[in-house]
C-alpha cells in the first residue's frame, strides 16, 4: 500500500495556502470603477494600463472632436470595456487552472476506459495510477460547476454572450450573429448541458472504480465484464460531450467564433496532458519503490502515447489555422489576428516549440523513451506547453491586451497543483496499487516491447 508521505502532503497545503492568498490580493486589487482605471493610465503602473491608454486615444482620435459630448461617451465606453477586461483577468486566470487541471483528471479517465474497451493487456499495472490521478475529476467538477454558476449569475463578464442586451432589438448592443444563435447559447441550456457533462463523466468515474476495487478479490470476471461494457458507452457519451463542452466553456468565449475542429483540438491537448502525468506519477510511485511490475516497456509506450498525440496536437494546431487563414473570412480569422499578429504572439508560435519541436527532437529515439528522466523533462516542457494552450483559447476572449503573468495566474496554478496533487497521491493510499484481479495482469506484469 501506498503511504502519502508528509513531506508531500505538507507541500501540497503550502502550495494551497499560497494560492489562496495571492487570488484574495487579485482579486482585491482589481479596479474597481473607470475612474480607478483611468487613474491607473493615467500613472502608466503597467503595460496592462498602458496598452489600455492606448486603445482609448486611438478610439478617441478616431471621434469628431468638435462633438465633445459624443467623444466623452466614446472614451467612457472603452473605459468601461477596459475595466471589465481588468475585472476578468483573476477571473480568467482560475478559469485556466481549473480547466487545466480539470482536463488532466477527465482525459486520464479517458484513456482508462480506452484500456478497458480495447482489452489491452500491457496497461493493467498502470490502473491504479490512473484511477488514482481521475480521483481530481470530482472535486475539480465541484470547482467548475461553481465557476460556470458564477459567470451564470454575472458575477463576471467572461462570457460576453450572457448579456441581454446583445438579445434586445431596443438596444444599441443588439447583435444579429448571437440572437441567431440563442437557441444554442443561452443560459439555462448552458447550464443543463454542463450538468449532463459533469454527472455522466462523474457516475462512469464511481462505477468503475467501484468494480475494479471489487474485481480484486471476485471468483468470476463479472466485475471486469460490466467495466468493459460500461466502459464501450462511457467513449460513446464522452466522444460527443467532450467536443459539445470544449464549444461551451472555451469557444463561447469568443461566440462570433467556430470552428470545427475545436472539439479535436482540445481533445488532443487534453488527452496528450493526461498521459504525461500519468507517467510522472509513474515515475514517481516506481521510485519509492511501489508498482514492482512497471518496466521500461510500460515507460517506452507511455512516452511514445506522448510523442504520438504530441504530433496529433500539431497537426490539429495547423490544420486549424491554416483552413481559416486561408479562407480569409474576417468573421474567422478575427480569432487569429490578436493571437498570431497581436501582443500574444510569442505565446502562440512558443507553445508550438514547446508542444511539438521538444516532444519529438528528444522522444524521437526510442531509447530515451525508456529512460525516467528523460521522460519527465519531456513531461514538464509538455505540461507547461499546453498550460499555455489553454492560456491562449481563453485569455484573448476574455481579457483581450490587458494580460501579463502576474500574481493571480501564479496563484491560481499554485492553488489548483496543490489540490491536485493532494487529492490524486491521497487517493492513491485507498487501494492496493495492484489489480490483481483483471484477467490481464499477467500479461501486463510480463509485457516486453
Amino acid at each position: 500500500m501506498y503511504s502519502f508521505s508528509n513531506r508531500l502532503r505538507l507541500g501540497a497545503i503550502v502550495l494551497m495556502i499560497l494560492g489562496a492568498l495571492g487570488l484574495a490580493y487579485s482579486f482585491y486589487n482589481v479596479p474597481s470603477s473607470t475612474a480607478d482605471v483611468k487613474e491607473m493610465m493615467s500613472h502608466n503602473q503597467d503595460h496592462q494600463t498602458d496598452t489600455a491608454h492606448k486603445e482609448v486615444t486611438t478610439h478617441k482620435v478616431q471621434e469628431d472632436k468638435h462633438n465633445t459630448e459624443a467623444k466623452d461617451n466614446t472614451e467612457e465606453a472603452h473605459l468601461t470595456h477596459a475595466l471589465h477586461a481588468m475585472q476578468n483577468r483573476p477571473w480568467a486566470a482560475v478559469f485556466i487552472a481549473i480547466f487545466f487541471f480539470f482536463m488532466i483528471a477527465l482525459g486520464a479517465l479517458a484513456f482508462y476506459a480506452i484500456q478497458y474497451a480495447s482489452q489491452a493487456g500491457w496497461s493493467i499495472v498502470l490502473f491504479r495510477v490512473m484511477e488514482g490521478i481521475t480521483a481530481y475529476l470530482l472535486p475539480g467538477s465541484l470547482f467548475m460547476l461553481a465557476f460556470l454558476i458564477i459567470s451564470a449569475a454575472h458575477g463576471n463578464h467572461l462570457y460576453v454572450w450572457m448579456n441581454p442586451d446583445l438579445y434586445d432589438p431596443q438596444s444599441v448592443d443588439y447583435d444579429e450573429i448571437l440572437m441567431a444563435k440563442s437557441w444554442w447559447l443561452n443560459i439555462p441550456f448552458w447550464m443543463i448541458r454542463t450538468f449532463v457533462f459533469l454527472l455522466g463523466w462523474n457516475f462512469y468515474r464511481y462505477f468503475s472504480r467501484k468494480h475494479s476495487l471489487l474485481q480484486d478479490t471476485a471468483s468470476n470476471l463479472v466485475h471486469y465484464k460490466k467495466n468493459f461494457k460500461a466502459s464501450v458507452f462511457f467513449l460513446l457519451f464522452f466522444a460527443i460531450t467532450e467536443s459539445i463542452m470544449s464549444w461551451d466553456w472555451i469557444m463561447s468565449l469568443t461566440p462570433h467564433w467556430q470552428s470545427s475542429l475545436f472539439g479535436w483540438y482540445v481533445f488532443s491537448t487534453l488527452i496528450v496532458s493526461a498521459i504525461t502525468v500519468i507517467a510522472m506519477v509513474t515515475i514517481y510511485l516506481r521510485q519509492k519503490g511501489f508498482l514492482p511490475h512497471v518496466n521500461d516497456s510500460h515507460l517506452h509506450d507511455l512516452a511514445k502515447f506522448m510523442f504520438g498525440f504530441s504530433i496529433f496536437w500539431t497537426y490539429l494546431w495547423f490544420s486549424q489555422f491554416m483552413l481559416i487563414w486561408y479562407a480569409n473570412m474576417p468573421e474567422e480569422t478575427a480569432y487569429f489576428t490578436p493571437r498570431l499578429l497581436g501582443t500574444y504572439q510569442p505565446l502562440f508560435i512558443g507553445m508550438v516549440v514547446l508542444n511539438f519541436v521538444f516532444p519529438i527532437l528528444i522522444l524521437m529515439n526510442s531509447d530515451y523513451k525508456r529512460l525516467p528522466w528523460f521522460i519527465i523533462l519531456t513531461g514538464i516542457i509538455i505540461l507547461i506547453g499546453h498550460y499555455v494552450d489553454i492560456y491562449v483559447m481563453i485569455t484573448p476572449g476574455t481579457v483581450g491586451n490587458h494580460w501579463q503573468v502576474g500574481v493571480s495566474e501564479i496563484s491560481a496554478v499554485f492553488f489548483f497543483l496543490g489540490l491536485f496533487v493532494y487529492v490524486v497521491f491521497n487517493a492513491l493510499t485507498k487501494a492496493p496499487l495492484h489489480a490483481k484481479g483483471n484477467p490481464f495482469m499477467k500479461e501486463s506484469e510480463h509485457y516486453h516491447y
